[in-house]
């Protein structure tokens, strides 16, 4: 019997299912090490937009919700799929249970401790997304095709025996607008928790994990699936922290990784410690949109 650790709450977002760049076999490997009584999928789980244009719905798409059903099964963990705007597909439905322990959900606030977080995927501030869903469209383009030219790229340091490197995200990091952007983000979303009486916000959309204090609030964001690999994860006595998957060995079939695989990076608030994965520089305005 495989060997787990087990959480109170796991938290992970932007798997872009049925996109190329989709890490679906390494996050499912990810949640076979790990239990947890809440799993929170906290948006752009299915990448809706890209499968009606050129995405392909592989088999090891599927393998990530039989994953998650396998948990229900084995540890009655209860799963909160909140929409986010690659899967607004969901308006249709939302709010909807599916069974005693799987719902779909706008927001949700959690209850950590003797504090409260409310719970959002974070396109809620997105004027783009939200007014011009055109710009975002093109803008998906732009980044698939970034992450293509980024995957030639880093087979080619593979080759060299180079560590990994995103190229895209050296890019945006550079790009001031895209800076002020994530930070306007983080601002709005601590003031929503404040409207919602809530102590903290945690949120994806923006591809950025982070846990820090924003004006009193906790600000945190669980980060993505298509770079960073992250997750955040709350433990029996509410500790958040957030949890990266090892890229050292991105070359390798997930199946082939030891179920180490995985680094804990500091307790909130040390956000000294928030950036960790495998070549990629820990400066603060590293960004993805």
């Amino acid at each position: 019997m495989r060997d787990t650790t087990h959480f109170r709450t796991i938290i992970i977002s932007d798997l872009h299912l049925g996109a190329s760049g989709s890490k679906a076999e390494e996050v499912t490997s990810f949640l076979k090490n790990y239990s947890c009584k809440k799993l929170i999928l906290n948006g752009d789980i299915i990448d809706a937009w890209q499968l009606k244009k050129y995405g392909v719905w592989k088999r090891k798409h599927t393998m990530f919700f039989r994953r998650v059903l396998k948990m229900i099964e084995e540890n009655n963990t209860k799963v909160i799929y909140i929409r986010g705007n690659h899967d607004d597909f969901l308006d249709q439905i939302i709010p909807f249970r599916l069974g005693k322990h799987f719902q779909f959900r706008k927001d949700y606030i959690l209850n950590s401790g003797s504090k409260s977080f409310y719970i959002t995927h974070g396109d809620v501030f997105d004027s783009i997304t939200t007014r011009m869903k055109w710009l975002a469209y093109l803008g998906d383009m732009g980044y698939t095709f970034l992450l293509w030219i980024n995957k030639l790229y880093n087979k080619y340091r593979e080759w060299k025996g180079l560590p990994y490197y995103s190229l895209s995200q050296r890019i945006k990091q550079s790009v001031k607008m895209a800076v002020n952007y994530m930070s306007d983000f983080e601002e709005k979303l601590t003031e929503l928790a404040k409207a919602k009486s809530c102590d903290g916000v945690i949120c994806g959309h923006i591809h950025h994990p982070a846990i820090r204090e924003i004006d009193g609030i906790q600000y945190m964001n669980s980060g993505d699936w298509v770079e960073t690999l992250s997750a955040l994860v709350e433990d029996s006595d509410g500790n958040w922290s957030l949890l990266y998957y090892n890229q050292q060995h991105a070359g390798n079939k997930p199946e082939n990784r030891k179920p180490h695989s995985t680094t804990v990076v500091g307790n909130f608030p040390g956000t000294e410690k928030q950036v960790a994965f495998t070549g990629i520089a820990p400066d603060k305005d590293h960004c993805i949109l």
